[in-house]
Formats: C-alpha cells, sequence, structure tokens
C-alpha cells in the first residue's frame, strides 16, 4: 500500500483547538501515536510555534520536540539548564517563519557578516551555515519540504546579520504555500474552545 501523503495525515488526525492569550492552540494526534501541537495568530493565522512527540517503545510519550518558535525551556530548573541559561555568549539557534518564507534566527553571533556563508545541500536535504574564521558550524534540515516531498532550491536561500543575529530565510515554494492556506481553512472549520472555558473542542 502506498504510504500515505502529508495533507491526508493532517485531515486524518484528531484535532483539538483552544483558544487563548489571542491564540488558536491546535492539538493533532495521529493514528501512530504521534503527536503535533501548533499555535496560530489569531488574526493573522500567522504560525507561531510547532512542536511534535512520540511515544517510546513502552508506550509512554516521550518528550517534546520544538521545531518552530522559542527553544522549550527545562521546567526541572536543573544546574545544567541554569547554567546554559546564563551564559548569554551562546549561540542560540531558532525558526521563527513570516507568512512568506521559513526563517531562522542564530542570536549571538558576534562575528562580522563577511565572514558568514549560508547554502543548501541537496543530497542531504539540509542547509548548512558556516563562518570563513571556522568559528561556528550550524546543519538544519528543512522539515516541511521533506514532508512535502520537495526538492530544496539554493535560490530560494538567503541571509541577513544584525545586532549579533543572523537571519536565514528560505522562500516558501507555491505548493507549501497553497497546503497553509488549506489548512488554515480547516482549522477554522474546527469549534475552538473559549478563553477560561477549560475543555478542548474535538474533531
Amino acid at each position: 500500500m502506498a504510504a500515505q501523503s502529508w495533507p491526508d495525515r493532517l485531515r486524518g488526525a484528531r484535532k483539538t483547538a483552544l483558544l487563548q492569550d489571542g491564540k488558536r492552540k491546535v492539538h493533532y494526534l495521529f493514528e501512530d501515536g504521534l503527536e503535533l501541537a501548533e499555535e496560530y495568530e489569531l488574526t493573522s493565522s500567522q504560525l507561531l510555534a510547532r512542536k511534535w512527540r512520540q511515544k517510546n517503545a513502552l508506550g509512554s510519550s516521550g518528550p517534546w520536540q520544538v521545531e518552530v518558535g522559542e527553544p522549550t525551556a527545562n521546567p526541572g530548573g536543573t544546574l545544567e539548564s541554569e547554567l546554559i541559561k546564563e551564559s548569554s555568549s551562546t549561540p542560540v539557534f531558532m525558526r521563527k517563519d513570516t507568512q512568506t518564507s521559513f526563517q531562522w534566527r542564530i542570536r549571538n553571533l558576534p562575528y562580522p557578516k563577511e565572514v558568514y556563508s549560508v547554502s543548501v545541500e541537496k543530497e542531504q536535504r539540509c542547509c548548512v551555515v558556516r563562518t570563513s574564521n571556522k568559528k561556528y558550524y550550524k546543519k538544519f534540515p528543512i522539515p516541511d519540504l521533506d514532508r512535502y516531498q520537495l526538492p530544496l532550491d539554493a535560490a530560494s536561500l538567503s541571509f541577513t546579520y544584525a545586532n549579533s543575529t543572523l537571519i536565514i530565510s528560505y522562500q516558501k515554494p507555491k505548493e507549501i504555500l497553497a497546503a497553509e492556506e488549506e489548512l488554515k481553512k480547516e482549522l477554522k472549520k474546527i469549534k475552538a474552545a473559549n478563553d477560561g472555558d477549560g475543555e478542548c473542542k474535538t474533531q
């Protein structure tokens, strides 16, 4: 049997929605136990956060893996997390999309703009950030393109640098833009709980 396409998997997932703090929060539960949680800005429907959670071999839920939005802080407050938090010089990598681009920000990079280069590795299906002074190297995928089985295009990749932050943008292909518009229409059909209602509506 042919593998189910990602749009079909999304449509087949059990969805619950909640309106809270000016955001539409949507939770997806797939047949294989995979969980997806997304947050959208209410007025513009802009994606603010996306994270995933998979069940382990014993059937219990693993930790959330953040794909879009601020990295999750460790709620346990361990010494290690506190040390990382206090080290303001450590580069911080996060994804924060716009309506038309996938976008990543790497904060705390003090080197001049000229040293950075950003490229596409088509065979490895990832983007690579390098510095000519060999002080920083980062390789990262674009999961959205993998889910929709779309090729990476070097012409869609660009970057800018300001205030010790490298901002990398990848222009969304027309297939992704169309799929996102379709998904937004579907999500608006889900009846969401009101603020403070305490109960999520399910579809």
